[in-house]
């Protein structure tokens, strides 16, 4: 799979293990797709694995020069939903390490102890051009653990994370419901009282040590954001009531049926939505609100994310939820943001990541054609500048 044209545009010189010729690299002539650039065709120069230049024209002479031929190019594709690396596919129970069983409260859970970057998702993730992601615990628990904001690439996790704790899951719903035999009163108390618990333990100055108490500091001063599974409409509003009488800093997950309060949703433009998995059949009761059609609805005059909850939908196929929203009626630029800078943001990982700019990491990915509205392949992948 070469590169069109140029001196030095083989793949043998593409792939070469040498760190100075992996991290500096000039790309000439790309059909830049880059949210906050004017379309166009455009230079990319990279130097020691970040951003240096991007310009219709660089006067550069580096070792590894690439002619694209106006080929398309983006910055990585970013999900901040997923469970990549907890939950492997065909291994069965011996790698679901993304529900901790012992607690309805379990904050104290980290999702970098367990996440396996061996897992074959994460190779199939960057190959189809996913480079960042969140990665965290399930929704089994009313608050689950720490998520974490994550590379795509790399052998051992503690050099893939750009954030261990960027924010703590919790959940509404059928699923604490059913995991512990309560109702939806049960779970807004469990976790009204935890947070009253919390309140007072980052308000005493001489608390005593609690392991459980002591992550949801940042959560209760606002520094960290719940981050909160629901899909009904009635999950929905009560994770808004229950955050705003705490004054908590939180994101919306799933949200599937949505569109039934949407007027109470756009009264709120600052609430992050994160939206999906939308791919697929309706397995359970809350998801009967899933559709394309929904998500457009929903998305309409705010800035949203597009998640595929992976492995629920195979984290490969982000491209192809951007592209079936595309064919439902969400503008193509509100869907390449919903896919790169809007989930850097919620993860408060656009300093590095999201889109393409002098200084930030040099994630991006080529392609043949028009990405989300043509079923493909990338080109070629590159994480920190190397191509991957």
């Amino acid at each position: 799979m070469g590169f069109p044209g140029g001196a030095t545009t083989n793949d043998e010189r593409l792939t070469m293990n040498d760190t100075k010729e992996a991290n500096n690299m000039l790309i000439r002539n790309a059909n830049l797709l880059n949210p906050g650039t004017e379309r166009g065709i455009y230079d990319i120069l990279i130097r020691e694995g970040k951003i240096a230049q991007i310009a219709p024209h660089i006067d550069a002479e580096e070792e590894v020069e690439v002619d694209v031929q106006e080929m398309y190019v983006t910055p990585g594709l970013v999900d901040a939903h997923t469970h990549l690396g907890l939950k492997a596919d065909s291994q069965g129970e011996f790698y679901a390490d993304h529900n901790e069983k012992k607690s309805i409260l379990s904050p104290e859970m980290r999702a970098i102890d367990a996440i396996n970057p061996q897992s074959v998702n994460f190779k199939e993730a960057r190959e189809a051009g996913i480079t960042t992601c969140a990665s965290g615990p399930g929704s089994l628990n009313v608050i689950g653990g720490q998520y974490a904001c994550i590379k795509t690439v790399g052998n051992v996790i503690d050099d893939m994370v750009l954030d261990p704790y960027f924010a703590m899951k919790c959940a509404l719903g059928e699923n604490p419901k059913k995991g512990y035999e309560t109702t939806r009163m049960g779970i807004a108390a469990t976790l009204r009282n935890f947070l009253f618990q919390a309140k007072a333990y980052a308000e005493d100055p001489n608390h005593k040590f609690d392991m459980k108490l002591e992550p949801m500091i940042p959560v209760i001063r606002g520094e960290k954001a719940l981050k909160i599974h629901c899909h009904e409409a009635i999950d929905i509003v009560t994770a808004v009531r229950i955050c705003d009488e705490f004054h908590l800093k939180f994101t919306l997950d799933h949200v599937t049926c949505g569109a039934e309060v949407v007027d109470f949703l756009r009264k709120r433009p600052e609430i992050p939505l994160l939206l999906g998995p939308t791919l697929g059949h309706r397995g359970k009761v809350e998801l009967h609100g899933k559709s394309f059609e929904n998500v457009v609805k929903l998305a309409e005059g705010r800035d949203v994310c597009l998640i595929t909850d992976a492995p629920v939908i195979p984290l490969e196929y982000l491209p192809v939820c951007a592209g079936l929203a595309i064919a439902k009626g969400m503008p193509y630029e509100r869907a390449l943001e919903a896919v790169t800078i809007n989930p850097a943001r919620v993860m408060g990982v656009e300093d590095r990541v999201g889109n393409l700019a002098p200084g930030k990491d040099a994630d991006l990915v080529i392609w043949k054609d028009k990405p989300f509205v043509v079923i493909q392949d990338p080109v070629a992948v590159f994480i920190n500048g190397e191509r991957v």
